[in-house]
């Protein structure tokens, strides 16, 4: 075991009480991002700059200044995520130079704690993709198998902490990307409630959708940022689960578990064995007419908030809309800005009555479904599949069937995101080919601690999974 392997509470209770300094752990870090290079995690990296950052926390220590709860806990941070040390491109060509004056408020929560900018991020292009083969910067890999896809939108962020080149990353979820990427590269993912983090000082993609989220290798290290970002929303009395008797879970069958890759419907059923061992009462009972209730706020919020939200974040950047459209790399971002900007979704009669009654439609038959069998949360697979080869944008295979790309991979995520509801992603199992396989628990809005709680009884049980082969060797 090496520093690489810990934890970011680990990490960060060793630099504390000098046992490691901050310059070696950061040092020990940009060693194995220049090994590991050919995963393609970064856009941004600055070495004299992160060294420096990391001598003056020392030297701070040094002299007897109060260490904060995260001294020296270095993080990637996706790439549309504004930082001011760093350009904040998006992904994208046409903001490669958009460096802005201020961190993203949630970001400087944490640099207030003693946190450090690792890196910025690859991801698809703008978020808006799912397999982070980003033209302009080069597709992300995943640690597990190169030929890989990572997932996306935050594809490089799950990627840097499977390779442990960093313990900790901030992410953006509009219907998935802080839960797909992690459950496709073998870590936990987090999507907070709707509001909790909030997206502000965020590229958008969809006001009504985007939030800030978090990834990490273990549970405890989202529950550890989650009380630093919002301690005012913490429980008065908060206990760790020993187990999960009396805890209610719902399996919604009809939506989260039809039409499976055999090797997650395999790692799903026994997943669902260790959480009855583990005392979980499991509720087989579905939410009715889920699948009309999310499609029908899906994408036509989503697309129709897409060039407005761009447009006014554009403002400030001295980058027109046509010019940022022009200037996209990635064919599949380019041509779904210009279809949706020639032809609007719908109209702005059509847009008010998808928020005033068919999200909250939605979001009713979520609040029954929880309230009226008693449920603490639904857990279901991730995605429907592990990782695909990159390159396949449009298609993939399941089971030997054909289906498109996109769709298949958030089919799991996008109802609750669509819903603001809280969700984590930690890891199952492996299929036999060696790729990770992720599993989620979904809560009632504001039920994210106690969710998270869960997730981590479920994870202690079932443990980190094995690093990448590619890794493993540099952590003996």
């Amino acid at each position: 075991m090496t520093v690489l392997d810990l934890t970011a509470a680990e990490a960060i209770s060793a630099m504390q009480r000098g046992k490691i300094t901050v310059s070696f752990y950061i040092d020990a870090l940009l060693k194995q991002i220049k090994a590991h290079k050919d995963l393609n995690a970064f856009i941004c990296l600055d070495e004299t700059h992160l060294r420096d950052a990391a001598h003056d926390l020392d030297l701070r220590r040094a002299a007897g200044e109060k260490c904060g709860r995260l001294f020296g806990l270095p993080m990637v941070v996706k790439d549309n995520i504004e930082t001011s040390d760093f350009p904040t491109t998006g992904g994208s060509p046409g903001l490669k130079h958009h460096r802005p004056d201020r961190n993203a408020p949630l970001l400087q929560k944490l640099l207030d704690e003693g946190a450090l900018v690792l890196g910025k991020a690859n991801m698809h292009e703008l978020a808006f993709g799912i397999t982070s083969n980003n033209a302009a910067f080069g597709p992300v890999r995943n640690p597990y198998n190169s030929d890989m896809i990572a997932g996306g939108s935050s594809g490089g962020s799950a990627a840097a902490v499977a390779a442990h080149m960093t313990p900790f990353a901030l992410g953006t979820d509009t219907g998935g990307s802080t839960r797909i990427p992690p459950a496709l590269c073998g870590i936990v993912g987090y999507r907070p409630t709707m509001g909790r983090y909030g997206a502000e000082g965020v590229v958008p993609v969809s006001h009504t959708r985007d939030t800030l989220g978090t990834m990490a290798r273990t549970v405890e290290d989202i529950l550890l940022i989650d009380g630093i970002v919002r301690p005012d929303l913490l429980p008065a009395e908060e206990t760790p689960l020993k187990s999960l008797t009396g805890i209610r879970l719902g399996i919604s069958r009809r939506y989260f578990f039809q039409d499976l890759d055999l090797a997650v419907q395999t790692a799903a059923e026994h997943a669902l064995d260790t959480l009855r061992a583990l005392g979980a009462e499991l509720v087989e009972v579905d939410i009715p007419n889920l699948a009309d209730l999310n499609e029908a706020v899906s994408l036509p919020i989503c697309l129709t908030e897409a060039v407005q939200d761009l447009t006014d974040y554009l403002k400030n950047t001295g980058i027109s809309f046509d010019q940022m459209v022009e200037a996209i790399a990635s064919p599949d971002v380019q041509g779904l800005y210009q279809n949706i900007t020639a032809a609007p979704p719908c109209t702005s009669e059509d847009y008010h009555a998808l928020l005033t009654h068919d999200r909250p439609a939605l979001q009713e038959a979520y609040r029954r479904y929880f309230k009226e069998h008693q449920l603490d949360a639904m857990v279901f697979p991730t995605t429907k599949l592990p990782a695909r080869p990159i390159g396949e944008d449009d298609e993939v295979q399941i089971n030997g069937l054909k289906s498109p790309t996109f769709p298949s991979y958030i089919h799991n995520t996008d109802p609750s995101s669509n819903a603001g509801l809280p969700g984590i992603s930690v890891p199952m199992a492996m299929t036999p080919t060696g790729l990770p396989l992720g599993l989620e628990f979904d809560g009632p809005e504001d039920s994210d601690r106690h969710l998270m709680r869960i997730a981590e009884v479920f994870f202690t049980e079932i443990g980190p999974l094995p690093a990448p082969p590619a890794i493993r060797k540099d952590l003996l």
